[in-house]
């Protein structure tokens, strides 16, 4: 993730730093000492900038504790130990996300609009790129043009798929993709699910059904939920992400739309409320604008 997509990343969050890290800048060049208004006023400009409430409390809690401890008392040195605050909340475990264990099934759910078929598409690029067989499953059979935009993607990226009519039962197409899978010695299956978060009841019978089946006919495969986020929704991609949390147990977020949105604080927040981490992140529309999520390169091009 060096050269050019870093650079990409340090441009996307252009307005995240606008909104944050310049406020932040500013704001420091107006104090002489360290005292409880800085405090205030920093913890202010974290929540203006989507990281949350609750989140942003903790950072000013967490920052207080790092500048006792320290024996900071020049208010040059509060940005820095900021910085280091975010970093440990972030964690610095990056997954490769070329190195999987094979056959897995990578169940992507969120709601519609949050770019889940696109990512999909993005991941099997990449998962093709570096020598895996991939195929897809086109499970959202409810909303209108989701089999057909992820046809769009699976001659982009040149992988196969597996697909029904609209309004079919999408337990039925998982069933004939795992049959597929297993007969074409697919390593990893790639299935796009429903996202229709404001009827839960159906959406957990739903993915309740299609895990069954999974666990039934392909039960030595490797499983993962992966749940696909948009960044500009802010505080509400937390609500989300807790809301399908409940419903199933999700294994790592994608984020998508990172470029252009002035609330990539949200993912600080994601990863100190649910402590689910963000295994991608998308900067951009092109096919190989989905990288791996590195929390220093993150913090790095936002600071």
């Amino acid at each position: 993730m060096f050269g050019g997509f870093f650079d990409k990343l340090k441009n996307g969050l252009n307005k995240t730093k606008e909104n944050l890290t310049e406020k932040i800048n500013v704001m420091l060049g107006n104090y002489i000492s360290i005292d409880e208004d800085l405090f205030d006023e920093l913890e202010e400009i974290l929540i203006t900038a989507d990281v949350g409430v609750d989140t942003s409390m903790f950072i000013i809690d967490e920052l207080k504790k790092k500048i006792k401890e320290e024996r900071i008392n020049e208010v040059s040195e509060v940005y820095p130990a900021l910085k280091r605050v975010i970093v440990e909340i972030l964690g610095s475990t990056r997954e490769d996300f070329t190195k999987q264990d094979t056959p897995k099934v990578m169940l992507v759910i969120g709601v519609n609009g949050a770019g889940k078929t696109t990512s999909i598409g993005k991941m099997s690029a990449k998962l093709k790129k570096s020598g895996y067989n991939v195929l897809m499953i086109a499970a959202d059979t409810f909303r209108a043009a989701a089999i057909d935009q992820l046809e769009v993607w699976s001659k982009r990226a040149e992988v196969e798929i597996i697909k029904h009519q609209e309004g079919s039962d999408p337990a039925a197409v998982v069933f004939d993709g795992v049959q597929a899978a297993k007969a074409r010695n697919v390593d990893i299956l790639l299935c796009d699910t429903a996202g229709r978060l404001h009827n839960k009841k159906n959406l957990m019978n739903e993915l309740g059904k299609i895990n069954r089946i999974i666990e039934r006919e392909y039960g030595h495969a490797e499983k993962e939920t992966l749940l696909v986020l948009d960044a500009s929704t802010g505080q509400n991609a937390v609500s989300q992400a807790k809301q399908f949390n409940e419903i199933c147990k999700v294994d790592g977020i994608i984020l998508t739309k990172l470029d252009g949105t002035a609330k990539g604080g949200v993912v600080i927040s994601i990863k100190h409320e649910l402590n689910i981490p963000v295994k991608l992140i998308g900067v951009g529309e092109s096919i190989d604008d989905l990288q791996e999520f590195d929390a220093s390169e993150f913090v790095e091009a936002l600071f």
